[in-house]
């Protein structure tokens, strides 16, 4: 099972997360299947209430918190096939493409590292990644157990190590990642209403299909420091110095909303369970946004018990953010 690390908090915790974490964890690569890993999206799937929509995002950007794992899965099969090192620089994602590049930045410091995406979690409704015990080491927060992070695709060195990934991918895996999307899961959510008019929502969309690459073995990324390690690239444990924000604050954002009517309604909705949110506009894809938060909140402890209560309310789209 995967454990978090640190604080008492996570006892309460880990008993739902981790399990279904496990649930969700592959046990093996399969018969011919390479253990450098394979390319893998996913279709959705759902952890306690909860629906997760994998796909090609080359433009991710998002804020929240971080956790990590070690030991009790050190030498075990990733999501997509590779062995995990608890030594490497690696990280489980909920959503986003295997293998794939990101730059995760500790926003209470400053230290920023890119790790390899080769896994799925982390189950826990808080966290946005899980990183490896090695990552969290070089983050500074392996200690604590958590720390507030943003998290950025590295978009074109994502591209060339999912194209080598893919030349090593059977055909058969290949043929169901880039075959018809599949059929869409239930959403439990509030529906936005976009400026074409009919109401439509923010979920992840499975993207055109992606032709499998052939001909010459894709190099390894020139901009970003690593190694090739049995097949994989491994970025090199080099830790930049970022400039990031005093007292970065924590919220639980219910979600981003084209439309007034389904900012009352998510309104409405948290007033029957005694939070007040506050609305500010963002744009995202040249739409207009409001975004319904409640916070700052003084703690992760405190943003992961009133997440729970706001997700257990109905609004499972709903998650911590950093601003």
């Amino acid at each position: 099972m995967r454990r978090w690390r640190g604080v008492s908090r996570v006892v309460v915790l880990v008993g739902v997360a981790a399990l279904a974490a496990c649930a969700q964890k592959p046990t093996g690569t399969g018969p011919g299947l390479p253990t450098s890993g394979v390319y893998k999206v996913g279709k959705p799937y759902q952890i306690n209430g909860v629906w997760y929509y994998p796909k090609e995002d080359f433009s991710y950007d998002e804020t929240g918190i971080a956790s990590w794992y070690g030991p009790g899965f050190h030498e075990k099969n990733t999501a997509n096939g590779e062995i995990y090192d608890q030594n490497e620089l690696t990280a489980a994602h909920k959503t986003l493409p295997m293998p794939s590049l990101v730059r995760v930045t500790n926003l209470d410091n400053g230290r920023s590292i890119v790790v390899r995406v080769n896994d799925r979690g982390p189950y826990a409704n808080g966290r946005i990644i899980d990183m490896s015990r090695r990552g969290a080491q070089l983050l500074g927060f392996d200690g604590p157990g958590t720390a507030k992070v943003r998290v950025q695709i590295l978009a074109e060195e994502s591209r060339a190590i999912a194209a080598a990934a893919r030349q090593g991918t059977p055909a058969p895996l290949l043929a169901e990642v880039d075959g018809p999307p599949p059929k869409a899961a239930p959403r439990g959510r509030i529906e936005v209403s976009g400026p074409s008019g009919p109401a439509t929502t923010l979920a992840a969309s499975t993207g055109a299909p992606r032709p499998a690459v052939v001909g010459a073995p894709i190099p390894p990324p020139a901009t970003v420091a690593g190694s090739m390690a049995e097949g994989r690239f491994v970025p090199a444990p080099v830790v930049a110095q970022l400039p990031v924000k005093a007292q970065e604050a924590i919220y639980v954002q219910v979600g981003a909303f084209g439309s007034e009517e389904n900012v009352a309604k998510a309104r409405a909705r948290l007033s029957s369970i005694g939070q007040r949110a506050s609305v500010s506009q963002t744009r995202t894809a040249g739409l207009t946004l409001h975004r319904v938060r409640v916070g700052p909140l003084d703690s992760v402890d405190r943003a992961d018990t009133l997440l729970n209560q706001i997700i257990q309310a109905g609004l499972t789209e709903a998650k911590i953010v950093v601003d």
